[in-house]
């Protein structure tokens, strides 16, 4: 209520407040400070000047559309703000204007800060305004009820609190542990009267007030006197009739001189109970709406206490799983890392044994040879030729021991285990929350796709023929035999790699069997809608949509009668980072694919060109080949191609792809049998060679070992193209694939 009973200009409580034509209240001396003179002779726009003339307070009300006189428009000097004035309501200096043997005053008017109406101010000045006793009255009270509150206790040492009663033999205020410490309610003490401090305080003003009565005449009543209401047109005169045209209390003589003679009027008394009655029963409506804004506010209260508790239990299950999942890759880790240690072992066993079974051969035959040599230093033939026969025969069955193979390490250095974590990653890096939503609700977030062309497909004629004919609109079913809009099951909805499953449901009409659905895709850019499928399933699944694109799908059925309405439109997002393999479909006879079609090799000395299975039509994207081995330096070629390019020679040999090929020291662009930009730097086993695709500025990078090369621009750089690799049987890459775009780059 505190701001109901401040002045809007000083920001202060109402001093002796006024009643504008507008039913705003102004205080007295606020309202001198915000007058406005007017030139003479120049018709108000509101107010007493023309209540004067005897047009009544309803018709200067309605005179909103006349604005109030500018410094323009009067010709006098500039305005100024009023310094007491929180609202910045600018004031004009008033004057006197002497002439004609005397001094008048000249035309004046308010304006109202509230609602920026403005009246004229008649001969009587701000007399001329009823005075608001009922809002000086509540001011009064609230004075006193707020200087009650704020009563301390009189006996409190340090920090004195708040009084709770007051002993009127005593004349103090006490707190309740003073109240017990002095003042016990037993002996003499218990036949003191103790009040409540409001009561006292009450008591403390009426003193005040009779106190004020009996002082000398010369000295003014208080401000909370109240006085009789009286009329403003006639001061002896007080309210007894209330005109129900003009809704204002009038004096019986404003009605006997004619100015509200024919006006509807009736008692005051009555009017005054009406009125309240009427504004009890507006309270006991906005009494309801503030018990349930309370109710609601206890509600909120609660709800956050909910939300922090339900917040730290999901924490701690979150917490859990991931600790869960941990301790599951650990124990499958220590798995993974006891099969190596026996693949270690048993090739270590391997090597040793083959080292002892060698080196005992090693040793025989080391020794046999010395043994041969002493024999053929001796010179006496017939001791020679006695053993010779035997000691040929015997180096030659050793020479026979060392076959083929013996001297060849029967295991590699090389551990034969692959361990592909390319789709756990994947897996790991879409780890998120499954929001659980209701199938009317209008958004999936779908995780991966890639762009291809989708097929178009149309209705049977006769149902398209007759939608056209029956003006059938998305969203309207204009017969009761048109099929429902199919709700869509968000709990069957999935999505994996660059697919996106949706499934439906859809009530037939009876009488009138569905004979199939049509489900719409956007562009990804909210274009038009195209048919990516037209048939009797329930569940479709969609490939090739861009990444980092969000899609609108929406599905309809029809049926012999015509088609139905679209369900509510879904919104699929899809990933911001391709992950892809090779396509052994597309590649050439000769490629060897292995590791989940991560790794690729090449059984032919001549290069064979293999494409990945992603394909890109817009957008940024990023990946990366690793050299897995490197001989007899090759020149691998890696970029991208469409899908017709040749697959039996070095990519970049047609017009059909862009790519980079590289040595072990350098490397050249090549497109369309076209050699550019050859940069220092190659490649070697280990290396990586990243690959960057920006169709956005038509223009392909490369990295070898995170040194760029490039970029480099090609203008036929348009349209829908997939990953490539060109190699022959003396390289091996494995790609990698998912990776954000590098932040850094060299134009």
């Amino acid at each position: 209520m505190d701001e109901e009973l401040k002045c809007p200009v000083c920001g202060s409580l109402f001093k002796d407040p006024i009643l504008l034509p507008c039913s705003h209240n102004i205080c007295l001396a606020c309202a001198r400070n915000i007058i406005v003179q007017t030139p003479e002779g120049e018709t108000p726009p509101h107010g007493s000047s023309s209540r004067a003339s005897g047009t009544s307070d309803y018709d200067y009300l309605d005179m909103d559309k006349m604005s109030m006189y500018s410094e323009t428009d009067s010709g006098y000097g500039s305005y100024t703000p009023c310094l007491k004035s929180p609202n910045g309501v600018r004031v004009f200096p008033p004057t006197m204007v002497g002439g004609g043997g005397g001094v008048h005053r000249q035309h004046c008017s308010i304006t109202c800060p509230l609602c920026h109406r403005s009246v004229s101010v008649d001969e009587r000045g701000l007399k001329g305004f009823p005075r608001n006793r009922l809002v000086e009255s509540i001011v009064s009270r609230y004075q006193q009820s707020r200087a009650a509150a704020a009563v301390k206790c009189q006996l409190c040492d340090r920090n004195p609190v708040e009084a709770t009663v007051f002993c009127e033999q005593c004349d103090v205020f006490y707190c309740a542990p003073c109240q017990q410490r002095c003042h016990p309610s037993r002996g003499p003490l218990a036949k003191h009267r103790l009040v409540p401090p409001n009561q006292a305080a009450s008591a403390a003003s009426a003193a005040a007030r009779a106190g004020a009565a009996q002082q000398p005449p010369t000295q003014h009543p208080p401000a909370t006197a109240r006085k009789p209401a009286t009329c403003a047109e006639h001061e002896a005169e007080n309210f007894s009739i209330y005109c129900m045209n003009c809704k204002v209390p009038v004096c019986a003589k404003c009605m006997e001189e004619g100015k509200h003679a024919k006006h509807d009027v009736k008692p005051l008394a009555v009017m005054w109970k009406q009125h309240k009655c009427q504004l009890s029963q507006a309270l006991n409506g906005v009494s309801d709406k503030a018990k349930d804004a309370k109710e609601f506010l206890v509600q909120l209260k609660n709800m956050l206490q909910q939300i922090q508790e339900s917040g730290v239990e999901f924490e701690a299950c979150l917490v859990a799983q991931c600790d869960s999942l941990i301790e599951a890759l650990t124990r499958q880790k220590a798995k993974l890392l006891t099969k190596v240690t026996k693949e270690k072992e048993y090739k270590q066993k391997v090597v040793r044994d083959q080292i002892t079974h060698c080196t005992m051969k090693l040793r025989q035959t080391t020794g046999m040879m010395e043994f041969c040599l002493e024999v053929i230093k001796e010179n006496d033939p017939s001791g020679f030729l006695q053993i010779s026969d035997a000691l040929v025969k015997r180096v030659s069955s050793s020479q026979d021991q060392w076959v083929k193979g013996a001297l060849e390490p029967k295991v590699g250095p090389e551990f034969d285990l692959t361990l592909s974590t390319d789709t756990l990653l994947q897996t790991i890096l879409q780890l998120d929350f499954c929001q659980n939503k209701e199938p009317t609700l209008s958004e999936i977030i779908f995780p991966d796709g890639q762009e291809t062309s989708l097929s178009n497909h149309t209705l049977p004629a006769g149902c398209e023929a007759q939608s056209e004919a029956e003006g059938v609109s998305p969203g309207v079913d204009s017969s009761p035999s048109v099929p429902a809009a199919p709700l869509l099951q968000l709990e069957k909805c999935c999505t994996r790699n660059n697919s996106a499953t949706l499934a439906w449901r859809v009530t037939a009409p009876a009488g009138s069997p569905i004979e199939g659905y049509v489900l719409e895709l956007d562009d990804g850019n909210g274009g038009q809608y195209r048919e990516v499928y037209v048939g009797k399933e329930t569940v479709c699944t969609v490939d090739g949509l861009h990444f980092n694109s969000s899609y609108n799908a929406r599905v309809k059925a029809y049926n012999g009668i015509g088609v139905g309405a679209y369900s509510k439109t879904v919104v699929l997002k899809t990933s911001d980072v391709a992950w892809f393999t090779f396509d052994p479909t597309s590649a050439h006879r000769d490629i060897v694919l292995t590791n989940e079609n991560l790794t690729v090799s090449c059984n032919s000395y001549d290069d064979r060109v293999v494409l990945g299975t992603a394909a890109f039509s817009k957008g940024v994207h990023y990946w990366e080949v690793c050299i897995d081995r490197y001989d007899n330096h090759p020149d691998p070629a890696f970029g991208v191609a469409r899908i017709n390019t040749l697959k039996d020679t070095m990519l970049g040999k047609d017009d059909k792809a862009w790519a980079m090929y590289v040595d072990n020291n350098r490397s050249w662009f090549m497109h369309n049998n076209s050699h550019t930009n050859r940069a220092e730097g190659g490649i070697s086993k280990g290396a990586t060679v990243g690959i960057l695709l920006d169709l956005t500025q038509r223009t392909l990078t490369f990295f070898i070992n995170k040194e760029q090369h490039g970029p480099t621009a090609f203008e036929s750089l348009e349209g829908v193209f997939m990953p490539a690799v060109s190699l022959n049987r003396n390289v091996q890459v494995t790609i990698l694939t998912g990776l954000e775009v590098p932040k850094t780059i060299k134009q």
